[in-house]
């Protein structure tokens, strides 16, 4: 199993800090560091940052924004990345959710399934530099009718193929990620709910596609806090949970609390929900169970950590990316090494 790192969103005050982190993931051999965008900052521009100044980590996406971007663009980012980087890009890609879509780029939420399905292949063609022409029901290119004609891109990736990866969370978007793409990104896993609430529907898409798990990456997001006191780095990471499966989307489409649902926190989940959406933060915060911050984060010593990065492995993950927790540039710094130190502790190296 290999280990990855998530730096999250940019702009949050700690710029300087998440650049050192990506440096120290470098030298401590670390698979790939992951930058997010959302609203705020986005993902290209901070990977190229962090590209150019480490060695040999691989820089992703997790995700760019289906909506934010024309597939034909992304598909030219991606191959300008992967060349300025020396053949060290990632893309992952996602669909966001109805608020940001709607609410951010103005791009209607429906027919998610279809709609990345459709950006995949038009990407992928345009990355395979053939002239690229496309029928389907959200792309047509070139646009019928008109001066437009097909055109073939002109930059030369390193690789002749990019790794690409789908940020998915539902059973039928999981599916169709194990059958388009070449990895899924995942949040919120449980070691003990992986085969349920996400594995199995991969590799259902991947039989349909005729092909095993074998090469697919399951690369899940965690976050990383060492010491001695669960329960006080578990309480680090109430917010965090109650903003997702309390916070992110409406009441009807929070595809986070419906994953938190299918893990058994269907009473939990709904009141999340309630005290975050009236206002009552605090409260939705407080209401997050004990056992689902420790069931979806990596907590308390090296040894406790290792022996939850073996339960990860046995669930079929390949890519374990952290995100390392702490108030000062030190112990973010201590908890990137503490992970390192973990995965040789636990034979998995």
């Amino acid at each position: 199993m290999r280990l990855g790192i998530n730096l999250g969103y940019w702009g949050a005050g700690m710029d300087g800090d998440n650049l050192a982190v990506a440096q120290e993931a470098d030298l401590l051999g670390y698979d790939v560091c992951w930058a997010a965008e959302a609203y705020g900052s986005d993902a290209p521009t901070v990977l190229t940052w962090v590209a150019a100044q480490t060695e040999s980590i691989d820089v992703g996406s997790a995700i760019m924004q289906i909506p934010a971007r024309q597939p034909a663009m992304t598909a030219m980012t991606a191959a300008t990345l992967d060349s300025l980087s020396g053949g060290r890009f990632r893309l992952g890609l996602g669909v966001s959710g109805p608020q940001v879509s709607e609410g951010w780029y103005g791009v209607k939420f429906d027919k998610p399934l279809a709609r990345t399905r459709e950006y995949v292949e038009i990407v992928r063609r345009a990355m395979s530099r053939e002239r690229l022409s496309y029928e389907g029901e959200h792309w047509t290119l070139p646009l019928p009718d008109g001066p437009g004609k097909p055109i073939k891109l002109t930059v030369h990736p390193q690789r002749e193929h990019i790794p690409l990866y789908i940020a998915a969370i539902g059973p039928k978007n999981l599916e169709q990620t194990g059958e388009i793409a070449d990895g899924a990104l995942l949040i919120f896993p449980s070691a003990e709910h992986l085969e349920d609430t996400a594995v199995k529907h991969l590799r259902a898409g991947r039989e349909k596609a005729g092909k095993t798990m074998e090469g697919f990456d399951v690369c899940p997001t965690l976050p990383l806090a060492v010491g001695d006191d669960i329960n006080g780095l578990a309480d680090m990471f109430r917010p965090y949970t109650a903003l997702y499966v309390g916070g992110m989307g409406s009441r009807k489409q929070n595809f986070y609390n419906q994953l938190a649902q299918r893990m058994g926190y269907e009473k939990e989940a709904a009141e999340i929900q309630d005290k975050y959406l009236s206002g009552d933060k605090n409260g939705a915060a407080a209401a997050v169970p004990h056992q689902l911050i420790d069931q979806t984060t990596l907590l308390g010593s090296v040894e406790r950590i290792a022996e939850r990065m073996r339960a990860y492995a046995a669930a079929g993950v390949t890519t374990l990316t952290l995100a390392p927790a702490g108030f000062t540039l030190d112990e973010r710094l201590a908890a990137l090494r503490a992970g390192t130190d973990a995965l040789e502790l636990s034979g998995l190296a």
